[in-house]
């Protein structure tokens, strides 16, 4: 029974509703005083904007919001507690093993296992499986519990488990917790859902090799990957789902529709762009580098290195430096270079060549520029990982009063580009400091709160649909990243805006103010596409391969009959081009149904048959791709037609 107002505590909801409890109530506590229905599909809860076991104390007034499997965090937290539950499954099964990480990832989980003296394989999948089910039917608990350090390395010791030693080496005292569910414990900070009876469908995906803690000279474990779902239905669409990806993935399309190679002698991670590939990527370049000329860009041109000291001033030497490739070393004693890891420093010394006024403000710079970073092999990917890729990189330098302004025009510009390639399914994620944490961050607190509040701000007043998400923000300042759902329904965050008072600082950047006053201007960074490179990989894998008409590498292909009707095949070929239609003639000795059938696995958009009617009436049969006939056309008439379909698929 509450007997005085100082046993309640204040919970206020995301909508602003407050609710008071008992104090030490737990988030299921709060779910259930709700709605049952609710409470029945709580998986964790954000407290003051950290994941907790939705069964964890609150002792105070807070902040929550309850996280079900419709929320990021929520399918996070019940996929790291799925890869508990395989681990538990796998020490019964291989009794001695050890664990590494098992953390929770995009799509599922994985655990690093060292088998010793076992083999494993995708042939043991079925059994684990099995044993996963038995175990989630058993509806254990996840219980948390907080332990020294020196207890904590005692029970791995005993154990033998030099893995867990390893990371308890660098956890402080007094911040240390097991978690346990069944007959298996492991040391985790969590949070986990709260019984293993949530987990209803089981499906493991893929084994690999991976070195522990990512250090090549140490030993290769076997990891597991994995995913859960709370309905077997909900497995059933996700198997199907991942079919249809395995026909629009990237590299397969990529490598069919001849857009792009790997090559091991030029080095991994490094894409080569073929013929077709480039021409694609000219035509995004022209697109946006025409919308930021109206938009009062100024196009600029930096080297592919810099000097160390560059990054050293701009402080992502230090943040990033180990993700970087090593330094160059000239034969000049203490000069090194790096291969540049970002733009925003050589942009901050194009700003310092002369003196700048505020009226000289906004100065808004814009490069599509190649960077480079190390990422290590095990996580490149096609073209959506890459170690060098180039930014449609701009940077906006004006006074703060027009921040606010500024970013909504960038917001303005991002949604341009979403909708002339038909990303109309997007959110944004607004990306602020840690509430508490804030040592990772520079800079000053009240500049942290204008650029946070002048972001909010903007958002709102354009209507975006936003979620908060403390404790992503950059380390220099606050941001607004668009997260776009491409047509299977996945996720990618594609274009990014953020506010930077930190840099201008680091690089002694300043104006003369209308008080004849030094001022130091605020940065805005962005990027539409975000990385070229991982642009065309989504876009590729949103359209399968089938491109907006204005996008596309070769719009036409030309089909003659026969070699009679050549001369023709060309004159219609050149009427088109003239009028900036690209494509092809397909002048090979096959029959016109193969020649059909080539260009509709190409991708072609529109085929031009011509024979000898064609060639009497001046006109040319039109196949649209995936359609099928749509008649014959005079060269007017289909130079009228394809036009009307570029503009119905491209902002005017």
């Amino acid at each position: 029974m509450i007997t005085s107002e100082q046993e309640k505590i204040k919970i206020t909801l995301p909508d602003g509703s407050k609710r008071e409890l008992p104090k030490g109530s737990t988030g299921l506590d709060l779910a259930m005083q709700i709605s049952e229905g609710l409470a029945r599909n709580v998986l964790a809860a954000k407290v003051n904007g950290e994941i907790w076991d939705a069964t964890r104390p609150i002792t105070q007034d807070a902040t929550v919001q309850l996280l079900t499997w419709n929320d990021a965090e929520g399918k996070g937290t019940f996929w790291h507690s799925s890869a508990h539950l395989m681990a538990e499954a796998l020490e019964a099964l291989y009794p001695g093993i050890k664990f590494g990480i098992g953390p929770a990832i995009e799509n599922g989980y994985y655990y690093d296992v060292d088998f010793g003296d076992r083999t494993f394989s995708q042939e043991d999948f079925k059994a684990i499986e099995d044993k996963m089910l038995e175990l989630a039917r058993q509806k254990n608990e996840y219980v948390r519990k907080p332990v020294s350090k020196s207890d904590a390395i005692a029970y791995f010791e005993d154990k033998g488990d030099n893995y867990k030693l390893d990371l308890l080496k660098k956890l402080p005292d007094g911040n240390i917790t097991f978690y346990s569910q069944g007959n298996f414990v492991d040391l985790c900070r969590g949070p986990h859902i709260p019984n293993t009876g949530f987990i209803k469908a089981v499906k493991l995906m893929n084994v690999a090799g991976a070195y522990w803690l990512g250090d090549v000279n140490s030993k290769q474990l076997t990891r597991i990957y994995g995913i859960t779902f709370p309905k077997q239905k909900d497995l059933t669409d996700y198997l199907t789902l991942l079919e249809e990806a395995k026909k629009r993935d990237h590299r397969k399309l990529g490598k069919e529709l001849e857009l792009f190679a790997f090559s091991e002698k030029v080095g991994a991670g490094l894409p080569l762009w073929l013929p077709k590939g480039t021409m694609l990527r000219e035509r995004l370049e022209q697109f946006l580098r025409k919308a930021q000329v109206k938009a009062g860009y100024s196009p600029v041109v930096t080297p592919h290195i810099g000097s160390k000291q560059l990054y050293v001033t701009s402080g992502h030497w230090e943040k990033y430096g180990k993700d970087s490739f090593q330094p160059i070393h000239t034969p000049d004693v203490d000069e090194e270079f790096l291969l540049k890891p970002m733009n925003c420093p050589h942009h901050c010394e194009i700003y310092k060549t002369k003196p700048r006024s505020y009226k000289d403000l906004p100065l808004r710079l814009a490069e599509f520029g190649t960077v480079y970073r190390y990422e290590q092999s095990g996580e490149l990917h096609g073209l959506t990982r890459v170690r060098g890729f180039t930014q449609d990189d701009a940077h906006i330098f004006c006074r703060p009063d027009q921040v606010k302004e500024e970013f909504i025009k960038v917001i303005d510009l991002v949604l341009y580009v979403f909708k002339a390639l038909g990303f109309d399914n997007y959110t944004t994620q607004i990306s602020l400091r840690h509430q508490t944490e804030r040592s990772k961050y520079i800079g000053d607190e009240a500049q942290w709160e204008q650029a946070e509040k002048d972001i909010i701000e903007a958002a709102g007043q354009r209507d975006l649909k936003t979620v908060i998400e403390y404790g992503e923000a950059a380390f220099y300042g606050p941001k607004l990243d668009f997260m776009v759902k491409d047509a299977l329904g996945r996720k990618w965050q594609l274009g990014t805006i953020q506010v930077d008072y930190q840099l201008p600082n680091r690089f002694e950047l300043e104006y003369t103010g209308a008080d004849n006053q030094k001022h130091r201007p605020v940065m805005i960074h962005r990027a539409p596409f975000g990385s070229l490179e991982r642009f065309v990989a989504v876009l590729i894998e949103h359209c399968a391969g089938n491109f907006p008409l204005w996008l596309s590498p070769e719009q036409i292909a030309v089909l003659p009959i026969s070699e009679k009707y050549a001369d023709y095949a060309q004159k219609v070929y050149t009427s088109l081009e003239e009028k900036d239609i690209r494509g092809f003639i397909d002048n090979r000795d096959e029959k016109i149904g193969r020649k059909i059938r080539d260009a509709e696995v190409s991708k072609v958009p529109f085929m031009l048959i011509v024979g000898e009617k064609e060639q009497e009436e001046g006109k040319v049969s039109v196949r649209k791709h995936g359609q099928g006939d749509l008649g014959s056309l005079s060269l007017e008439e289909f130079s009228d037609f394809f036009t009307k379909e570029v503009n119905q698929n491209m902002v005017s």
